[in-house]
């Protein structure tokens, strides 16, 4: 919806790009290290937690309890954290994986993650006020059963979700999300591209156009040119943000705000012309899983700066 406007915004915020440069390496006394892995904890060495049983994000209890029930009448549910969800008749929320496809609808969920993420039958599946019934469809899994796709997405359950409201799955395995009634990820709307959300504990942090939490990695650079030291694996968990436009931003200092190109061609945005990034780890908006993990990683303040390290 704000496609071209945003686009237009990009090109405009390019022409500052060289200006804004000129600000980059204000900030002194930050260590800057080579090396390209990022958090290190017990899990994976990247902050993660590990999930039970068979990796999918239950355990055996769970994947016991899941049954393929049909979808009944689908509909729209209003989340505080998630935005507007698509739920079953029984208000159990449905799901999206990344690594299915839409064009053409294909799941790539079988054996044992499709016990911890049971597939939501085409059969019996109504939209109700809210939903598109042209986005309803279905695809034929790999055991010839039906599965429901909106917009082409196939659609899950998780095992976890025991009551209307539950969104358990939401961001397990950096994987899986809730699904909008349009089969994009739910996520909150209207926000900007960067903006300042208060933290009962971290106070102002800055948050991406999806609400979650954004932060900075302590062995990058911001001088002479902004350089990110997150590289392969780490930047699997700590995926860089985006760049976007200056004017596409609420209470975030403009000094230094500007995107870069890394040398393997992600473009990235800067804070103070430091590389931001989010966490995997992070499953919903208002979370900060990644505060202070590996002592390195933190999240951003409004002006650039680490939240809740010492001068």
């Amino acid at each position: 919806m704000k496609t071209s406007w945003r686009s237009a915004s990009l090109v405009a915020a390019a022409a500052a790009v060289l200006a804004l440069t000129t600000a980059c390496g204000q900030e002194q006394g930050t260590p800057t290290g080579s090396q390209n892995v990022g958090a290190t904890a017990a899990a994976g060495g990247y902050g993660t937690s590990t999930t039970a049983g068979n990796g999918y994000g239950a355990d055996s209890k769970d994947q016991a309890a899941a049954k393929a029930e049909p979808a009944g009448q689908l509909a729209v549910t209003e989340s505080a954290k998630l935005g507007k969800v698509l739920t079953d008749g029984a208000g159990l929320t449905l799901y999206r994986f990344d690594k299915d496809t839409a064009e053409p609808p294909k799941s790539s969920c079988d054996g044992a993650c499709a016990t911890a993420w049971p597939p939501v039958p085409a059969d019996g599946a109504e939209a109700a006020a809210g939903v598109d019934k042209s986005l309803l469809g279905e695809v034929t899994r790999a055991d010839g059963t039906k599965q429901l796709t909106v917009a082409g997405w196939p659609m899950y359950r998780f095992a976890k979700d025991t009551k209307a409201g539950d969104a358990n799955g939401q961001g397990v395995g950096g994987t899986w999300y809730a699904s909008a009634p349009n089969g994009k990820k739910a996520t909150l709307a209207d926000l900007p591209g960067l903006s300042v959300r208060k933290d009962a504990k971290l106070g102002e942090v800055v948050v991406d156009k999806n609400g979650m939490t954004v932060y900075r990695f302590m062995k990058d650079q911001a001088w002479p040119v902004s350089k990110s030291a997150c590289t392969g694996a780490c930047l699997e968990k700590w995926p860089a943000v985006a760049p976007v436009a200056s004017n596409d931003t609420k209470g975030v200092q403009k000094k230094g705000l500007m995107g870069f190109t890394r040398p393997d061609g992600v473009k990235q945005m800067t804070v103070n012309c430091w590389p931001i990034y989010t966490f995997s780890g992070d499953t919903a908006p208002g979370d900060t899983n990644g505060q202070g993990v590996g002592g390195t990683w933190y999240a951003v303040a409004p002006d650039g700066k680490p939240v809740g390290v010492s001068k």
